[in-house]
């Protein structure tokens, strides 16, 4: 342990450029001129993904700059992989080659861009301007540490961002299996059966398409008992600090249920809403902002309620509930769901909706092969996302603590801290 770094204004150490917007006849879609971020709306997870390009460029950002939006949302940074045109949403930080490393830059912001969180609170528009970011307080080390602690939190970044890529990998491959699941689902000993086009006395026509000819076909109605809506009138009014779970739809997820920024009601006000308590094996399912997405209630909140969202409750005998959820998170669910607005999101989903909804139906015990060929690649999911989110807590202790210098570098527990990030 040692002394913490000296601090200095952001400016000490870097050449800020402040956006600008063009006029839309230098913008356009054909890759002429730089490519043009407005905004954070561009960014991806480290890297912008531009969507327009704009000739000739008004500000530059360039390649190796931290860019980051000083409009509402403030603080939201990604890194330029390139030289980028900028519009008035976006400020760039480029390093002083001789006093700064720009990855360290770029991490020195991270972890103080609370200040700018709170200079953009006292305007009337969320907005930080070129003073704010230039008076940013940012550690100041030698510039030979700075690239070691550069490199240290680079390569933490580099495993989150393969783990992350095996994701990507893992939801595509959980995608085609998704679809040959519902369309040729698996045989008494666990195989797919073969496709239509090898095998074309298995299937029949259905609404849906061409399904195995044991299959069914209903609407969501008679596969459920109920179908009903969570508390819409007013909800606020009945939080409390401590109570009952409240599910909206921000909890809501394909992979379950997310705990993170629950709400509560009394649980006088739940005995009154009891309509919209929930049972475990109810599905529920997302009404606004990702409509059908849907998740199982668990065990753990029998008797919880829930918020401006859809509840149905599976007909034991006919549906399982896993089967049900899956099928509406599907893209066979989520067409229907888009299709009543001719492919746009709806601004609601409502019970009718739902109701109406088409669900295929296999016999039972072929319900519990799809399910289960499907929770094996879902866990497997959950663990790289588990792995994501350790790695991501390590770096932001790592953080905390190089860049502050309240540990120096090199030490023997950086390197041990950072064979643990896979």
């Amino acid at each position: 342990m040692g002394d913490t770094f000296p601090y200095v204004p952001l400016e000490a150490l870097a050449t800020i450029t402040m956006g600008q917007s063009p006029d839309s006849d230098r913008v356009n879609g054909e890759e002429n001129g730089l490519p043009f971020l407005q905004g954070c709306a561009d960014f991806g997870r480290r890297f912008p993904n531009p969507r327009a390009y704009c000739s000739p460029p008004l500000r530059v950002a360039r390649q190796r700059s931290t860019l980051i939006s000083v409009r509402a949302p403030v603080g939201t940074i990604n890194q330029a992989d390139q030289d980028y045109c900028i519009g008035r949403g976006l400020g760039a930080v480029l390093a002083r080659p001789d006093v700064a490393d720009d990855y360290f830059l770029l991490n020195a912001i991270l972890v103080n861009v609370d200040y700018l969180h709170r200079r953009s609170q006292g305007s009337t528009f969320l907005a930080i301007s070129y003073k704010d970011l230039s008076c940013l307080s940012v550690p100041s080390p030698a510039r030979g540490v700075q690239s070691r602690i550069a490199e240290i939190l680079s390569t933490v970044d580099e495993a989150i961002e393969q783990t992350e890529a095996l994701i990507a990998k893992y939801q595509q491959i959980k995608a085609g299996l998704m679809h040959d699941l519902f369309t040729r689902g698996v045989t008494p000993d666990g195989r797919l059966r073969p496709p239509r086009d090898q095998a074309p006395h298995l299937y029949k026509e259905s609404p849906l398409g061409w399904i195995p000819k044991e299959w069914g076909v209903r609407p969501c109605a008679q596969v459920c008992e109920m179908i009903t809506v969570g508390i819409v009138i007013r909800p606020a009014q009945y939080y409390v600090a401590e109570g009952i779970p409240a599910f909206r739809s921000a909890n809501i997820r394909e992979t379950g249920i997310d705990l993170s920024d629950l709400v509560y009601i009394a649980p006088h006000s739940n005995a009154f809403l009891a309509k919209s308590q929930v049972q475990p094996g109810d599905v529920l399912t997302v009404r606004t902002g990702y409509p059908g997405t849907s998740a199982v209630v668990p065990p753990e909140f029998a008797g919880a309620n829930c918020v401006d969202v859809l509840i149905s409750r599976p007909r034991p005998s006919v549906v399982l509930p896993d089967f049900l959820a899956s099928w509406i998170n599907s893209s066979f669910g989520k067409d229907q769901v888009l299709r009543t607005q001719g492919g746009l999101a709806q601004q609601h989903f409502n019970v009718g909706e739902l109701r109406d909804l088409l669900v295929i139906l296999p016999e039972m015990s072929e319900q519990v092969g799809i399910v289960g060929r499907l929770a094996a690649v879902s866990n497997k999911l959950g663990e790289e996302r588990s792995l994501v989110e350790k790695s991501q807590q390590r770096k932001n202790g790592l953080m905390h603590d190089l860049l502050t210098g309240r540990v120096r570098v090199p030490i023997p527990e950086v390197e041990e801290a950072l064979v643990l990030c896979p």
